[in-house]
């Protein structure tokens, strides 16, 4: 994937601007799921950004994963309920490649990064709306500049995968 210049997913935010022009590719799912991803990027502008999105409709929504902020790849997210939200903290390791897994599930989302693909620490748990069908899939924004390049791969989609919270496999 390649972006736009200007491309973001943001809604009535702490800087008064509302954006939904971010490239997104969703595959349609029924209830809850489990669904994970590799992305590989090559971050150099602020608010570069590359993860996987979980799409309700454009009021119900969460982004998570690399955005380069004050000059530092961040790992992060952004939940959306009528409002966009940011909850971000520099990410130490390599920003070039991230696994992320995301499950929905009785109405609680939880998001879990990884380096290796082998252990998922907790990078957010909340609330997240009900629906009968979500969008999800690959996400990456541009907002300052054109021509991010990013990779996605292993994607996967499936029924939740059940393991307890602090189950880091």
């Amino acid at each position: 994937m390649k972006t736009d210049k200007g491309s973001d997913f943001w809604l009535n935010t702490y800087y008064g601007f509302t954006r939904d022009s971010g490239h997104f590719f969703g595959a349609r799912r029924e209830g809850d799921f489990t669904a994970s991803l590799c992305i590989k990027g090559d971050y150099t502008d602020l608010y570069d950004q590359a993860g996987l999105m979980v799409r309700v409709d454009e009021t119900a929504w969460v982004k998570a994963g690399i955005e380069l902020s004050d000059g530092e790849a961040c790992l992060g997210s952004v939940l959306t309920v009528g409002q966009s939200d940011w909850a971000t903290s520099v990410h130490h390791g390599p920003a070039s490649i991230l696994h992320l897994r995301i499950t929905v599930e009785k109405g609680v989302l939880r998001i879990q990064w990884s380096q290796d693909g082998m252990r998922w620490p907790l990078l957010r748990l909340c609330r997240f709306p009900k629906a009968s069908t979500y969008l999800v899939g690959p996400v990456a924004c541009s907002p300052e500049r054109e021509g991010l390049k990013v990779q996605f791969s292993e994607f996967q989609l499936g029924a939740p995968n059940g393991k307890a919270l602090h189950d880091l496999t």
